[in-house]
C-alpha cells in the first residue's frame, strides 16, 4: 500500500464495519475483482488481418475479378479462388487469437470465492468479491488472502509471497504497532497464501487497486510487438507489390498502346500480372510450418500457445530467465553441514556420526512431510523443514523412525520473534532431551570462546556461499524434571552445540548444459529474480550466467536508471536482483530497444507482465500460476530450461524451411512477371491466362511448398549467431539465388512459348500456352529438390522427405489431367499436345534443377575451406 493510502487510513473498530458501512464502500470502490481489457470487436479483428500488404493485393485482385465477372462476363474462377484463400487466411488467424488471450481470467480465477470478514461483530462467510476497504478478515493457515491489508492482530502468521515476489520462502508478518510506520512485513496482499498462524487484517485496497490489481494492469497495458518473421515477410510483400504495381501499370499502358486492346482486356492482363506477382499460398505455408513446428515442439515438451512464437523462439538473442523454480528446482535442500568436531564443512551426503546426531536432532524437531499421491509428491510445511526431511530421506532415514526411538513430550513453536522453536522429546533411558533449532545469532548455546569463533566463522562461510543457515543446540534433563508445563526460556538455556546445515534452492541439473549449448548458439542468458543479490549471484556463477566482467544489478539501482542509461549499459548485466514486475518489464523493452529479440522465463503470477511483453514469453507448466500459462505463448511441461534449447532448435529449423519456402515460391513468382512483361513487349500478348497462373501458385507451387516444413534441420543450425532483427530475407545470398531462379524460369519460358508458338505451329498461342504451362508448373515443382537442401542432391536427401515426394507425384498428377484430359484443357484454355512437343516439354522441366545444382557445385569449388551451411550459401 501506498504511504498515501496510509495517510488517510481511519483503524476500523473491532466490531468490524456495519451492514451499511460495507454497503457504502462497495458503491463507491466496486467489486473487488480484477477488469480485463475490452477486446476488440470482430469487425477489428478482421480488419487486422487484411491489413498486410499481400492480403491488401488480394483484397484489390477479388474486388477487380468481381467486376470483371459481373460486368464483362469474366468467369468466377479468379474471384472465388482469390477470395478462398483470403478467408481461409483469415480464419486461421482468428482462430489463433481465440485460445491466446487467457492470462486475465486466470488471475480473476485466483479472487476467492469466499472470505471471512467480521461485520457488525459477527464472524461471517461472504463471497470476495463484496469485501470492501476497511473490513477485518478472519485469516488462518490454508487461507488465501482476498485483498491487500494491514495486520491488526497475528499469532506466528507467515504468508507464502512467491506469486508475486518470486520467493520460494514464506514470509513471517508481525501486526502493526502504529499507522505511521507501516513496514512491509505488516502487510497482506490479495492472491497470496497463509501457511501458518492466525490474523485479523483490516483491508485497505480490494480490485484493482492491489498489488494483484496492478499487475493486471499491466497486463492490459502490454502489447505483443510483431514477430521479426512477420515483419520481413511484409518488407518482402511490399517490395513484390511495389514491383507488381510498375509492372502492371506497365503492362497495361504496353497492351493499349502497343497492341491496340481494349480497356476491358488490358485490365484482365494487369489481374494476371497481379495474381502473378503476389505467392498466395506463402502465408498458408508459412502457417503449415508453423503448425508442423508446434506438432514437434509439443513432442519435445514445449507446448506453443501462439503460433508465431515457434519461428521467433529460434531467433531469440536474450533469455532473461526467473530463478525460482526455472533455474533451481524449487525445492530447499541441505548441501553442506558442520559439527564442532570438525575442522571444516561436510558435503550433506557424506555423512560422520557427529553428521548423524545432528541429523537426528533436526530431524525430531521437525514438522514437515512428504508423502506420495497418486504417484506425485504431496508436500506439508514449511520448505526450510522440508530440506530436512529430504536429508533424511537420502540416508534413509525418516521423521517417524527417529519419534519412535525419542516420542515428541512437547513443542514450543516457531515464533518469528525469537527465530527458534524447541521441542521435547523422551529418551529410551527416561531421560527427556530439549532440541532448540533456529537461527544461529539466536540459540542461547553455552560457548567456549575457541568453539563460538569457529562456528562463526562456518556461518559466514555459508552465508558466503549463499547458503541459509540453520542452527541446533540441544540439553539432556532427568527423567524427574516435570516438564508437564514447560517454562521454555529456563528450558532452552545452556544449550550443548549441535552444528549447523546449510540450505538452499539447487540448480536444476539439466541448466548448465544447457546455458553452456545457448551460449554457444549465440544467445545470452540473463537471471531476472526477486530473490536477495548474493544467492542470486551465486547461482548464477554455479550455472554459467555471470562470467568475469558481468554485472549483478539490484532492483534499487535499476529503479535509479533512466532508460537510457539501462539501454546503454545492459549487454553488461547478467543478473537482475529484488526486482519488481514493472522492473522486469523495463528490462525486457531494454533488450528489444537495442534490437534484440527477448524471450522471458516465469512461473509466478509477477512474471505475467513481463512475459506478455517478451517476444517469447515461456512460462513452467508444473510450477507455473495459471496467470503465468495464459500470458505466455510457450509453456514447458517438464519445467526444463534444457527444453528451451530444443524449442530453439526446432525454431531455427522451421525459420530455415521457411526461407526455403520462400525461395522456392518468389523466385517463380518473379519469372512470371518478367514472362508476362517480356511477352507483350514482344507483341505476344499474354502468354498465360489468369486462371493458368492460378492453378500454378496454388496448386503446382502450393502443394510441394506445403510439405518443405516437414524437412529436418541443418546440422550446424546450433552452430550460428541468431538472426538479427532487421535482416532481409534475402539476405546471406538468397537474393542471388533468388535472381538466378528468376532468370532461368524467364528465359526457359519465353523459349518455350516461341518453340510451341512459332516453331512447331504457324503463330497458334495456345500450343505455346500448353507448353508454357507444362514447362511452368511440374519445372517450379521439380527444382524444390535443389532448394530444399543446401548440399548437392543425392538419393539419401531425394528420399528424406517422403511425404514430400509423395505430395509431388499427387500435384504432378494433376497438373497432367489438367492439361490432357478434354473438359479441364477447355476450363483452363489448354490443348492436346503432339508427340514432338512433349519430346521438347520434359526435358526443358529439368532445366532449372540442373541451372542450380551445377550452381552449387560451382560455388562449392569457388570456397572449398567454407563450410556452408543454409545461410551462407549465395548459389
Amino acid at each position: 500500500m501506498t504511504r498515501k493510502e496510509m495517510t488517510h487510513l481511519t483503524l476500523t473498530p473491532p466490531n468490524g464495519l456495519t451492514t451499511d458501512q460495507a454497503q457504502n464502500r462497495l458503491n463507491q470502490t466496486g467489486p473487488n475483482q480484477l477488469a480485463a481489457a475490452k477486446k476488440p470487436a470482430l469487425w477489428r479483428q478482421v480488419a487486422r488481418h487484411l491489413n498486410d500488404v499481400s492480403s491488401l493485393v488480394l483484397l484489390f485482385a477479388v474486388a477487380l475479378a468481381s467486376y470483371m465477372a459481373l460486368a464483362l462476363n469474366g468467369g468466377w474462377t479468379k474471384p472465388i479462388v482469390i477470395g478462398a484463400i483470403l478467408v481461409i487466411n483469415v480464419l486461421i488467424g482468428l482462430y489463433q487469437e481465440a485460445s491466446a488471450e487467457k492470462a486475465l481470467a486466470a488471475l480473476q480465477s485466483l479472487s476467492l470465492p469466499t472470505t471471512t470478514v467480521r461485520r457488525d461483530n459477527v464472524a461471517q462467510t461472504l463471497a470476495a468479491v463484496n469485501v470492501v476497504p476497511g473490513d477485518l478478515i478472519l485469516l488462518k493457515a490454508g487461507d488465501q488472502v482476498p485483498a491487500d491489508g494491514i495486520v491488526l492482530e497475528s499469532t506466528n502468521l507467515t504468508v507464502d509471497e512467491a506469486i508475486l515476489t518470486g520467493e520460494s520462502v514464506p514470509v513471517s508478518k508481525h501486526h502493526v504497532q502504529t499507522l505511521t510506520a507501516v513496514a512491509p512485513e505488516q502487510e497482506v496482499f490479495s492472491g497470496t497464501a497463509v501457511t501458518a498462524g492466525t490474523a485479523i487484517v483490516q483491508v485497505v485496497t480490494t480490485g484493482m487497486a492491489t498489488e494483484l490489481g496492478q499487475i493486471a494492469g499491466l497486463l492490459n497495458q502490454t502489447k505483443k510487438r510483431a514477430t521479426p518473421l512477420q515483419g520481413r515477410l511484409n518488407r518482402l510483400s511490399g517490395w513484390l507489390t511495389s514491383f507488381a504495381i510498375l509492372g502492371g501499370i506497365a503492362i497495361f499502358a504496353l497492351s493499349v498502346w502497343m497492341q491496340n486492346q481494349g480497356l476491358a482486356d488490358s485490365l484482365m492482363i494487369g489481374i494476371s500480372l497481379a495474381v502473378a506477382a503476389v505467392p498466395e499460398t506463402l502465408p498458408i505455408i508459412v502457417t503449415i510450418s508453423l503448425a508442423h513446428g508446434v506438432k514437434r515442439m509439443a513432442n519435445r515438451n514445449a507446448i506453443m500457445r501462439r503460433v508465431n512464437a515457434v519461428e521467433t523462439i529460434g531467433g531469440v538473442d536474450v533469455i532473461a530467465s526467473d530463478k525460482t523454480g526455472t533455474l533451481t528446482q524449487n525445492k530447499m535442500t541441505i548441501t553442506r553441514y558442520w559439527t564442532p568436531n570438525s575442522p571444516q564443512s561436510q558435503a550433506a551426503d557424506d555423512l560422520t556420526q557427529a553428521g548423524k546426531d545432528l541429523m537426528r536432532y533436526l530431524g525430531l524437531a521437525t514438522n514437515a512431510e512428504i508423502q506420495q499421491v497418486a504417484g506425485q509428491e504431496e508436500t506439508h510445511g514449511d520448505p526450510t523443514e522440508l530440506a530436512i526431511v529430504r536429508w533424511l530421506a537420502q540416508h534413509g532415514q525418516s521423521r517417524q523412525q527417529f519419534e519412535a526411538a525419542a516420542p515428541r513430550l512437547a513443542e514450543d513453536p516457531f515464533d518469528s520473534t525469537k527465530k527458534a522453536m524447541a521441542t521435547i522429546h523422551r529418551l529410551t533411558d527416561g531421560q527427556q532431551l530439549i532440541i532448540v533449532k533456529g537461527a544461529f545469532d539466536r540459540l542461547p548455546i553455552r560457548w567456549t570462546p575457541t568453539a563460538r569463533q569457529a562456528a562463526q566463522q562456518v556461518h559466514d562461510e555459508f552465508g558466503q556461499q549463499a547458503l541459509r543457515v540453520l542452527s541446533v543446540g540441544y540439553r539432556v534433563v532427568p527423567a524427574t524434571v516435570d516438564l508437564s508445563d514447560p517454562n521454555w526460556e529456563d528450558l532452552t538455556q545452556d544449550l550443548t552445540f549441535a552444528g549447523l546445515v546449510g540450505i538452499i534452492d539447487p540448480p536444476r541439473p539439466e541448466v548448465i548444459p544447457a546455458i553452456r549449448e545457448a551460449k554457444q548458439a549465440g544467445i545470452k542468458p540473463v537471471m531476472i529474480t526477486g530473490d536477495h543479490m548474493v544467492t542470486a549471484a551465486a547461482i548464477a556463477q554455479e550455472i554459467g550466467i555471470l562470467t568475469p566482467g558481468q554485472r549483478v544489478l539490484s532492483g534499487d539501482e535499476l529503479r535509479q536508471m533512466t532508460d537510457a542509461e539501462l539501454t546503454q549499459q545492459i549487454q553488461d548485466i547478467a543478473v537482475y536482483a529484488r526486482v519488481s514486475p514493472a522492473d522486469k518489464i523495463r528490462i525486457v523493452q531494454a533488450w528489444q530497444a537495442t534490437g534484440k529479440t527477448v524471450a522471458m522465463t516465469g512461473d509466478g503470477v509477477n512474471d505475467a507482465p513481463a512475459l506478455k511483453a517478451a517476444d517469447v514469453g515461456i512460462a513452467m507448466g508444473i510450477t507455473g500460476t495459471e496467470v503465468s500459462k495464459g500470458a505466455a505463448d510457450m509453456i514447458l511441461t517438464d519445467d526444463n530450461f534444457a527444453t528451451i534449447m530444443a524449442a530453439v532448435r526446432e525454431g531455427r529449423t522451421v525459420y530455415q524451411n521457411i526461407l526455403k519456402a520462400v525461395e522456392f515460391l518468389v523466385g517463380v513468382n518473379f519469372a512470371q512477371i518478367f514472362l508476362m512483361v517480356g511477352a507483350v513487349v514482344m507483341g505476344w500478348g499474354a502468354p498465360l491466362l489468369a486462371e493458368q497462373l492460378l492453378l500454378i501458385n496454388v496448386l503446382a507451387d502450393g502443394i510441394p511448398g506445403f510439405y518443405i516444413s516437414r524437412e529436418p534441420g541443418e546440422q550446424a543450425a546450433m552452430e550460428q549467431p541468431p538472426v538479427a532483427n532487421s535482416e532481409s530475407l534475402l539476405a546471406h545470398g538468397m537474393g542471388g539465388r533468388l535472381a538466378l531462379r528468376a532468370a532461368t524460369f524467364t528465359i526457359l519460358s519465353l523459349g518455350i512459348y516461341a518453340i510451341g508458338r512459332f516453331g512447331l505451329t504457324n503463330n497458334q498461342a495456345t500450343m505455346g500456352m500448353t507448353m508454357l504451362f507444362l514447362v511452368l508448373a511440374i519445372g517450379s515443382m521439380i527444382d524444390i529438390y535443389a532448394i530444399k537442401d543446401r548440399q548437392p542432391l543425392t538419393m539419401a536427401s531425394l528420399k528424406r522427405n517422403p511425404v514430400l515426394n509423395g505430395a509431388m507425384l499427387i500435384a504432378i498428377a494433376v497438373v497432367l489431367l489438367v492439361a490432357t484430359v478434354p473438359v479441364t484443357q477447355r476450363l483452363f484454355g489448354l490443348i492436346t499436345l503432339p508427340i514432338e512437343a512433349w519430346l521438347m516439354v520434359l526435358p526443358a522441366m529439368f532445366i532449372p534443377t540442373l541451372v542450380l545444382e551445377l550452381a552449387k557445385r560451382w560455388t562449392r569449388r569457388q570456397a572449398p575451406a567454407r563450410n556452408l551451411s543454409l545461410d551462407e550459401d549465395p548459389s
